[in-house]
């Protein structure tokens, strides 16, 4: 059982389900991988925009994180709570930007992304443990994605990744 769980109630409220990624983050392990999951359907769903309207989606996404992560994690009386995934769906989602629609690539997305996620090297760390909030919540995520999105662009310009 979860340190912390998450009331089953939280997800009445649409800010809380949205942060809980739709109650993916409500999983009893490896929530962060559960939300990175949740964040597919939505990329399949944005993958076929033009850039610009992607950039927008994507970006609209990340400012409203900035609210309801924050509100969560007031309503949990706990900073950047387990259960809190909206920011790795937009980490997914910023991973994935201008990347070639493909299985493979979509995994290697997937896997790029939670490596950066759990691992957060430097400035990641940095970013996690000194900025708080909302903005904290997502900020972490957002560089593990940029880190994650510079990786598959190299991967895909260097290898036959995208077939």
């Amino acid at each position: 059982m979860p340190r912390n769980p998450v009331p089953v109630g939280l997800l009445k409220n649409p800010w809380h389900f949205l942060s809980l990624g739709f109650g993916s983050g409500l999983a009893p392990f490896a929530p962060g991988t559960f939300g990175t999951l949740a964040a597919i359907p939505i990329y399949l769903l944005m993958q076929p925009l033009q850039l610009p309207l992607y950039l927008l989606a994507t970006l609209a996404m990340l400012l409203l994180g900035f609210y309801i992560c924050g509100k969560t994690a007031d309503a949990l009386g706990v900073h950047d709570h387990g259960g809190i995934v909206w920011d790795e769906i937009v980490g997914y989602l910023i991973t994935m930007l201008a990347a070639p629609f493909s299985w493979p690539v979509m995994m290697v997305g997937f896997l790029l992304f939670r490596f950066f996620d759990i691992v957060k090297p430097w400035p990641i760390k940095w970013v996690d443990r000194r900025v708080s909030g909302g903005i904290g919540i997502m900020l972490d995520d957002v560089l593990a994605g940029i880190f994650s999105a510079v990786c598959l662009q190299l991967l895909l310009a260097y290898t036959n990744l995208s077939g």
